[in-house]
């Protein structure tokens, strides 16, 4: 039984070694190829320092903003049974499931001077197209899902004891809400904001059809690709790719799930 249990555990452990090395190998290789001076060059240029900095500063807007209408209702999806249910949870997911390039153009449809809503929209000065009110919406379209999931399940490990508890104590709901089931749920909603967060930032298809200036860059790495080729766009990528981790990694060690407080 030993010699099998080790034979076990060595076999799942060289499919993770395996795993590794196929999400390490290209990243590292793109950093390794662009060297520092890659690297600094890439990070001197003026084009390349805003759009990164529209990048990061749109996705995080998108996040934010978007947390506040998805927070509360995922928290109420997760609290009632209604008919359609399933039904509902497969409609926020349709964004994960469509190719973006037809998020892009399904946004359009909406947001274009062509519609209703997109002439309303002009008639207050309000412009998506070319616009980074389309990279916004763009980017919020495309990775709410992400943290919707996950405050859902975050509410639902939310044992409902303790708000029904609070309740027949006379605390109306949104002080349950917002004192208990919201620190509780804590860790699962920053940990899908950190998710909402980087697949917002890393989005190209749904962009590129909406807005393609001013740009962002993913747009600006294709752009770079397809007029001056790989050797010019590199910089670019693994600059972009090292500022994402370095964010990316500090963020998700603020959201280290804790342990769970059990389950309904």
């Amino acid at each position: 039984m030993k010699i099998e249990r080790n034979l076990f555990n060595l076999l799942f452990s060289l499919f993770g070694g395996l795993l590794l090395v196929f999400v390490i190998a290209p990243v590292a290789g793109l950093l390794l190829s662009s060297g520092v001076e890659g690297l600094v060059e890439a990070a001197g240029d003026n084009e390349v320092r805003q759009s990164i900095g529209r990048t990061l500063l749109l996705a995080m807007l998108a996040t934010m903003f978007f947390a506040l209408l998805t927070v509360p209702f995922a928290w109420l999806v997760a609290r009632r049974n209604f008919p359609f249910r399933r039904l509902l949870l497969a409609v926020i997911n349709i964004p994960v499931v469509i190719p973006h390039s037809a998020a892009g153009i399904a946004l359009l449809g909406v947001l274009s001077r062509e519609n209703a809503f997109g002439r309303l929209a002009e008639s207050i000065g309000i412009s998506f197209v070319n616009n980074p009110l389309g990279i916004f919406m763009a980017m919020a379209f495309v990775s709410l899902p992400y943290l919707f999931n996950a405050a859902l399940d975050g509410f639902a490990m939310v044992p409902e004891m303790y708000e029904k508890v609070a309740r027949s104590m006379g605390a109306g709901n949104l002080r349950i809400f917002r004192t208990i089931s919201l620190p509780l749920a804590g860790r699962s909603i920053l940990s899908g904001m950190v998710m909402m967060w980087g697949r917002g930032m890393s989005e190209f298809g749904a962009i590129v059809i909406i807005a393609y200036h001013p740009m962002t860059t993913p747009v600006m790495i294709y752009e770079r690709f397809t007029s001056f080729g790989l050797d010019y766009a590199r910089p670019v990528t693994a600059l972009f790719v090292l500022i994402c981790l370095i964010v990316f990694v500090l963020l998700n060690i603020l959201s280290r799930p804790g342990k769970h407080v059990g389950n309904r």
